[in-house]
């Protein structure tokens, strides 16, 4: 059986293609916001009217409008679809849009990047293997200028002018709905949007472009919040604190807090999600906040990212903080009002925010958290298959991220008394005793023809996936109902294999179950734990690089350290090609593709911390954790490391201390 917790194999829906399209956009904009606020805070300061009025520095706003900021967009979007050399074909395409028209040119740009990518990523596939030893550098040079050239014509006379028109057109449809003061209506598309976590898509693929073509003509703009404004979920989340019943009331304020100072939005959808007509509650409040914004004529200087309060504050514009502050205040109160009329007497409790939270997490586009059942998607039932004595985390490399899923769903498995080992794996090893083969989406296929006998689970993410506990009840329940004997619990590989055995020995004993443990081997360990994780190797307060460059660097100390050599670093690279290393939880663990094993020279980890996150593939890491497994000496301090990630909280407490010491007792103890 192959469950696909995102429905039908294969089958991607509407909302899908819009989810991945809306991603898309918004990658190519988030890694350069803090060039949008940096233009923002030029603007702010030195123009005529701004804070302090400055001829000469005035001078940067308008080529960093003009140039600077759609060129980084469009190498951001070239580079996303053919790495660098994609990257500067579509930053050349994309300056026959800028030259070619009198507008900023975003738009443009977020066509041209990943156009320049795409066509030179489709020349280099047909070359590759045509050019001849010796002349890869000619061909390469030329062909990307060649190709650059041809592209920067075409937007120069046919995409630039369409772009523009169409700019023109969607700037006239805006300040018609000004006019006729229909503004405040966008919300009843952008809060149920916003819900779908298509927030970073509407904010920055679509908002920011057009809030700051109008903040180089006003001075400001009110497009920058409409989405950013923190008010609607603000009273929502009071409402729960002040009306609601049940646990679920103590956990509102803290997520309040959240939500307006660290500008996380995402905390506030399952609150909604939990009872789907307090979406008329956000709703109503973007819609006053909007009208709030239009009736004092409020604004930002650039995008806040993230949508916290303190970023609204400094990118507010000389004489527009009454307006703004207004606008989140009515916003809240609003929303609050709306939310306490369908709140009052309501009861819940962490089970339905934790039914609300998977059911956020499907939006997002995480099959893992589907409502479908974790194990019935397809094919027979568990019962049907047989009992289930093994399941085996897979991963390419089988030493990191699959390590670190199967402590996880062990510490679940040891706990409901179930005699199940298991183990993890590289896919290529994948033993032929697995009943169960649980993989990430990308690998599900390899997994499925290396292992046709199991029954294939396919995650987004091994870290914290709410899928583990439908597994587990599942597992229970056809425990319980074929009431097979249970058989010999074989040894676990990971160093706390006494620890798990006798966990498993006492939950059976509760249940009366006969249960044999295996004993655990004998195991010779070359390294100890403070040679595998050292001290030095926790690298602290990095600012945010692109993945390659993340990885790259983690790579390095892994080099610099002995633990591998120089060529198991551009495998690290090729693995993100295959999936990302990215687990959930804020964590990347990069590592390199199965052949690359003959590269490590002894198991190793070195910890970077970003504090502000590294971008996976649309996924925010704060701890890129590169790993090196010779064999299972890195075993112990990846469990450990497994279990303090299971943790959230622990997760952004680590991503912000500066104490390597505080990560060592973390990963070490």
């Amino acid at each position: 059986m192959t469950t696909n917790s995102a429905g039908t194999a294969g089958a991607t829906s509407g909302k899908d293609r819009v989810q991945k399209f809306g991603r898309f956009l918004s990658a190519m904009v988030m890694p350069n916001i803090g060039a949008f606020i940096a233009w923002g805070l030029i603007t702010a300061l030195f123009i005529p009217t701004g804070w302090l009025p400055n001829a000469n520095l005035g001078k940067l706003v308008s080529p960093m409008i003009t140039y600077l900021l759609p060129l980084l967009i469009a190498y951001t979007g070239g580079r996303i679809v053919a790495d660098h050399r994609g990257g500067v074909l579509g930053a050349i395409a994309a300056m026959g849009v800028i030259v070619g028209t009198d507008i900023p040119m975003f738009i443009g740009a977020m066509i041209m990047g990943p156009l320049g990518g795409w066509v030179i990523k489709q020349f280099d596939r047909n070359v590759q293997h045509r050019i001849a030893p010796g002349f890869e550098m000619l061909v390469n040079n030329f062909s990307a200028g060649i190709i650059g050239m041809l592209l920067a014509i075409l937007g120069f006379f046919a995409i630039g002018p369409v772009v523009e028109l169409f700019s023109k057109a969607v700037a006239a449809g805006v300040q018609f709905l000004v006019n006729v003061h229909l503004l405040p209506l966008v919300s009843l598309l952008i809060e149920p949007g916003k819900i779908l976590f298509l927030n970073n898509a509407i904010n920055h693929g679509i908002l920011t472009p057009l809030g700051t073509a109008q903040a180089q003509e006003t001075g400001k703009s009110i497009y920058f919040l409409l989405e950013a404004n923190p008010g609607p979920g603000l009273g929502l989340l009071l409402a729960y604190w002040v009306f609601a019943k049940g646990s679920i009331k103590s956990s509102a304020p803290g997520a309040a807090i959240i939500h307006v100072l660290g500008g996380i939005h995402e905390v506030y959808f399952p609150y909604v999600l939990m009872r789907p007509i307090l979406l008329l509650g956000v709703i109503a409040g973007g819609m006053s906040g909007v009208a709030t914004l239009v009736a004092l004529n409020g604004g930002l200087v650039s995008a806040s990212s993230p949508g916290s309060i303190f970023a609204i504050l400094a990118l507010t514009p000389r004489g527009g903080y009454f307006a703004n502050i207004a606008a989140v205040a009515v916003a809240a109160v609003v929303s609050f009002l709306v939310s306490a009329v369908f709140l009052r007497g309501a009861s819940y409790t962490e089970d339905d925010l934790a039914t609300a939270q998977a059911e956020s997490r499907a939006n997002k586009g995480v099959p893992a958290a589907a409502g479908a059942p974790a194990l019935a998607a397809a094919g027979p039932a568990i019962g049907e298959g047989g009992a289930v004595r093994k399941v085996v985390f897979a991963c390419d490399a089988g030493m990191g991220s699959s390590a670190m899923g199967a402590t996880g769903f062990r510490k679940k498995v040891q706990a409901a008394g179930l005699p199940i080992e298991v183990t993890n794996t590289a896919i290529d090893a994948i033993p032929a005793d697995a009943d169960i083969v649980v993989t990430q989406q990308n690998l599900t296929s390899r997994a499925r023809a290396k292992a046709p006998q199991a029954r294939h689970v396919s995650i987004d993410n091994f870290i914290g996936n709410p899928i583990y506990d439908r597994m587990v009840t599942e597992l229970q329940a056809a425990a319980e109902a074929t009431q097979v004997p249970a058989p010999a619990v074989a040894a676990q590989t990971a160093p706390s294999t006494a620890r798990a055995a006798s966990g498993v020995a006492a939950a059976a004993a509760g249940t009366g179950a006969a249960v044999a443990v295996a004993p655990a081997p004998t195991q010779t360990v070359p390294q100890g734990k403070g040679d595998v994780l050292r001290r030095e190797n926790i690298v602290l307060g990095l600012g945010s690089v692109p993945r390659d460059q993340a990885v790259t660097r983690a790579g390095d100390l892994l080099v610099k350290s002995g633990y591998v050599s120089a060529d198991y670093v551009p495998a690290m690279l090729e693995r993100e090609k295959v999936v990302s290393t990215y687990i959930g939880n804020g964590v990347a663990i990069p590592h390199g593709v199965g052949a690359a094993k003959a590269a490590i020279r002894t198991s190793g980890i070195v910890v970077t911390q970003y504090p502000d996150g590294v971008d996976f593939d649309g996924e925010r890491a704060y701890l890129v954790i590169g790993i090196a497994g010779a064999g299972d000496e890195h075993l112990q301090i990846l469990s450990r490391i497994a279990d303090a990630l299971e943790d959230e909280a622990t997760v952004m407490r680590l991503a912000r201390t500066r104490d390597a010491d505080e990560i060592y007792r973390t990963f070490t103890a």
